[in-house]
């Protein structure tokens, strides 16, 4: 069964009202097709269709009812019941466009990105500094599939909202800059995206504190620069302070763990697991590479790495890990905590 036949079906002329126009979730273009879930979402075709079901639509169809119905009369009550669902539909498709960022699922982040965008703008209007992190989201699945004009227009609105916002918070102009240092360096720019990133360090420390584990991650994204510009001892320095900070907070998670839980319970979510595993994988590998190896470090970042797959639910890698003659002179400290609460649980 073909999926435009699944949840879609073409739109019959005569049930449009004379002068309405359906458009495209997607392009804004007109439509041909209608969700046949909601029957209140129009596509251009089954590939636009098919992309703003995987991105966001699955999540939110029936949602969109009551929100895109027309309403009999107004009401207060039913007015705070939009609003509700609307600040509901916002949150949701913001955390997926994160999630799938995270995943590198580039082109499904789009649809739910947009929807984010265009939920925050019915919400609090258009030109204002809540639409920044949809912006973004936006700017930065278009770097991911190389389309760097499309981010720049994205990057561009982002930009002039903050600049136009004076009182916009260090939170914010953290995720500006650290967008703007992975734009440049997509580009080949590298000065400027070393520029940009310490403007996030800056505004993150401001925001989160010098010792916090998004701080740290502006100086990971400055040490893939540096390795770039091939100014490896700087990118050493930084990537040992990342593996310092996420040493002592995974550290934290654990004894937590420890002293209140009784079964094991994931730390992170998938997608956020993922990119602090690719992280620290990419120091590990550096550290190994280098002509001179720093082995308490090494040892550190495999110990973050084991601690960071136990919080997420995987024991069993860390004890493939510590099984590992190459590394178990290394991870002795893990036979130490790790496995022995492993054991206990």
């Amino acid at each position: 069964m073909s999926f435009s036949r699944t949840i879609g079906s073409f739109i019959i002329p005569l049930s449009i009202p004379k002068g309405v126009k359906k458009l495209c979730e997607l392009c804004e273009k007109p439509a041909h097709l209608q969700c046949t879930k909601c029957r209140l979402t129009f596509y251009c075709g089954t590939e636009h269709q098919q992309a703003d079901w995987v991105g966001i639509h699955d999540r939110i169809c029936q949602l969109l009812v009551p929100i895109r119905s027309p309403a009999p009369f107004y009401s207060l009550q039913a007015d705070r019941d939009t609003h509700r669902i609307q600040t509901r539909i916002k949150q949701i498709s913001r955390a997926v466009a994160q999630s799938k960022l995270f995943e590198g699922k580039y082109m499904e982040v789009q649809p739910a990105a947009q929807f984010f965008l265009r939920c925050a703008t019915d919400i609090f209007g258009p030109g204002v500094v809540q639409l920044v992190p949809a912006y973004l989201l936006l700017a930065e699945s278009s770097v991911g599939l190389g389309s760097l004009s499309q981010a720049k227009r994205f990057m561009s609105a982002a930009e002039w909202v903050v600049l136009r916002s004076p009182d916009c918070g260090p939170a914010v102009r953290h995720q500006l800059h650290r967008s703007l240092g992975r734009l440049y360096t997509m580009m080949g720019n590298l000065d400027a995206a070393l520029l940009h990133f310490a403007n996030d360090v800056y505004y993150a420390s401001e925001e989160y504190g010098l010792d916090n584990t998004v701080t740290c991650d502006g100086y990971f994204l400055m040490a893939n620069v540096f390795i770039q510009k091939g100014e490896r001892l700087i990118a050493h320095s930084l990537y040992s302070e990342v593996a310092r900070t996420w040493h002592s907070h995974l550290t934290k998670l654990f004894e937590s763990l420890k002293q209140n839980s009784t079964s094991l319970e994931p730390s992170f979510d998938k997608s956020q697991r993922a990119e602090v595993d690719q992280m620290l994988r990419t120091i590990l590998e550096a550290g190994e590479n280098n002509s001179i190896q720093n082995k308490s470090q090494i040892a550190l970042v495999a110990h973050c790495l084991a601690m960071l797959w136990f919080l997420g639910g995987d024991p069993q890698k860390v004890r493939h890990l510590t099984e590992l003659p190459d590394t178990a002179a290394s991870l002795l400290i893990l036979h130490h905590d790790l496995l022995s609460f492993q054991l206990k649980h």
